[in-house]
């Protein structure tokens, strides 16, 4: 139960807390309502049914003379009214009361889906490959609504507690002895619940996240290799998969909203038999009428009628919190990941690139490369060669600050690479990967990649990269539309659309890697003499397999058994 709070106030601010507390002190003053609504009937009931107890209750006798009624029909007549804009007041506050509830839980979405998004844009680049970005918008999307789902009822869970609480109060001053026995009932049914009901919907819950997850995981599996799929013809296969975890999800609500009604069903049949029960008791001991209790049966008739449904309220967000209690795990540990934190100090590329025995690998029982000593002159053009999985790709993302080294150093002019500098120099970094990732938005749009969009800028990489006058003359200029993936464009409009992209910020050093090799021959060879021209003034680092992509390059390196060993020519 620690646990659980703790994990609670993680997620919340400090503006947060201070509010949750002004709502328990609220939730306490509308339970201070509750309980006067259900304890004044009491006394209406009886003045009602006995005129003299106006005179002979001291608190009737000074209403009566203070506001002076002649009758004592006129007094409850007042004393009717009275409760009735009681009632409605109360009602009206209740209401505020579950607005201030959802506004705060509710409202908690954005904080903590904010959050988990501000997590996983400061993770390292290296630990964000490590998880299925399926889970990741899983974790946005659905658990930290879940989570928000989580502090509604246990705040719900509070309020009625109080409620239940103050009137219990009142039924212990009316008669112990029945309030005690009704405790004792309540008391064991809600045992009985909390170890059948409650631990099922744990289990439930437990196996809807399980579900979830693939159910996401199948859907951006499937989307993302849409074109194979319908190649392969393999539709039925995934379907099935699909429908058999969709089949699951769906089960799973079915039995937590089944079971969630369970306690309320029960409560009610409950109820209505400890009433009678009641009536009974009093009947038997006084062996005779119960008319001159019928003020007390009215007050626990009430109290039950208020009672039961609050017991049916911290029961089913008793439950609900045990079927999304994964949510709050999964969430929590997100957000306690290590972040990158980055300072925001200057570094200056005029002279070298420097690598000095740098080893990198993914554990440090198994290095991809090892004591890579490497010298990169400014506006040198560099090419790195290799077999498939030798580890060119890595060794570029270590350069460029995405990956740090298990050992040795970068140097930049001298000036060791850190994480009080490395910002700046990815920022000095034009990247263009071979997987090409256009999103459904414009040209425009793709080209600044979230930057202001500064239109003469625009056009002018796109014109260096050769694609201005193509989408002027046949589309609708820096606002034609790409489609998911630049669906709409071929290869090599996408590959020149990247090199706009990376051209845009104009950096000082441009990395392609592998940026041409999903083109055919001669356009791979278009594009890289177009590279080559526009990239005079800049450093320019090439990672390739084909040696026709790389044969106006200046220095050659190839990555043969964990080491880089420097080539007199391209081949």
């Amino acid at each position: 139960m620690i646990a659980f709070f703790s994990k609670i106030s993680v997620l919340l601010t400090r503006r947060d807390k201070l509010f949750l507390g002004y709502l328990l002190v609220f939730s306490i003053f509308v339970s201070l309502i509750e309980t006067v609504g259900v304890s004044i009937i009491m006394p209406f009931i009886s003045v009602a049914t006995d005129f003299t107890h106006i005179q002979s209750n001291p608190y009737f006798s000074f209403l009566y003379d203070f506001f002076y009624f002649t009758s004592a029909s006129h007094f409850i007549l007042a004393f009717g009214i009275c409760l009735i804009l009681f009632y409605l007041a109360r009602s009206a506050l209740n209401l505020f009361y579950i607005y201030l509830l959802a506004r705060f839980a509710k409202g908690r979405y954005h904080l903590i889906a904010y959050r988990l998004f501000e997590n996983y844009l400061g993770r390292s680049y290296q630990h964000f490959t490590a998880f299925n970005s399926g889970e990741l918008s899983k974790a946005i999307i659905s658990e930290a609504q879940n989570v928000t789902n989580i502090i509604q009822n246990l705040l719900l869970m509070i309020s009625e507690v109080c409620v239940v609480v103050f009137i219990y109060g009142v039924l212990v001053l009316t008669n112990w002895k029945i309030t005690f026995l009704l405790t004792l009932i309540l008391g064991m049914n809600a045992l009985l619940l909390t170890q059948t009901v409650s631990k099922w919907i744990k289990v439930e819950g437990i196996k809807k996240e399980a579900a979830q997850r693939s159910f996401y995981s199948i859907i951006l599996t499937t989307f993302g290799n849409f074109k194979m799929i319908k190649l392969k013809s393999k539709d039925s296969l995934i379907l099935d998969d699909f429908a058999k975890q969709s089949d699951i999800f769906a089960k799973t609500n079915i039995s937590n909203e089944t079971l969630g009604s369970a306690p309320r069903l029960f409560l009610e049949a409950l109820g209505f038999g400890i009433v009678v029960f009641v009536i009974i008791y009093l009947v038997y001991k006084y062996d005779t009428n119960i008319a001159s209790s019928l003020p007390m049966i009215s007050v626990f008739i009430i109290a039950l009628y208020r009672l039961l449904p609050s017991a049916n309220r911290i029961l089913n967000g008793y439950n609900q919190i045990l079927f999304y209690h994964k949510a709050l795990d999964i969430v929590h540990n997100d957000l306690i990941y290590e972040i990158e934190d980055l300072g925001e100090d200057s570094i200056i590329f005029k002279k070298r690139i420097e690598l000095c025995n740098v080893s990198f690998g993914y554990t440090k029982e198994k290095l991809i490369f090892e004591e890579v000593n490497l010298s990169i002159q400014k506006g040198e053009r560099v090419a790195i060669i290799g077999e498939s999985g030798s580890g060119k790709s890595t060794l570029i993302d270590v350069i460029i600050g995405l990956y740090r080294p298990l050992n040795g150093q970068i140097f930049i002019d001298g000036m060791p690479l850190c994480d009080e500098n490395i910002k700046a120099w990815r920022q000095k970094i034009g990247y263009i990967p071979q997987s090409i990732y256009l999103f459904d938005g414009t040209v425009a749009d793709n080209v600044a990649f979230g930057e202001f969009k500064d239109e003469p800028k625009i056009k002018d990489a796109l014109k260096k990269a050769n694609m201005l006058d193509f989408l002027e003359e046949h589309h609708e200029g820096i606002e034609t539309r790409v489609g998911e993936g630049g669906i709409m464009l071929s290869g090599g409009q996408k590959q020149r659309i990247a090199i706009a992209r990376a051209l845009y910020q104009d950096p000082e050093i441009l990395v392609l890697d592998e940026a041409t090799s999903a083109l055919d021959t001669e356009t791979e060879s278009k594009i890289m003499q177009e590279i080559y021209e526009i990239c005079q003034d800049k450093t320019l680092i090439i990672v390739a397999h084909r040696l026709s992509t790389i044969e106006q390059c200046s220095f050659f390196y190839k990555i043969e058994n964990n080491k880089l060993i420097k080539l007199s020519y391209a081949h």
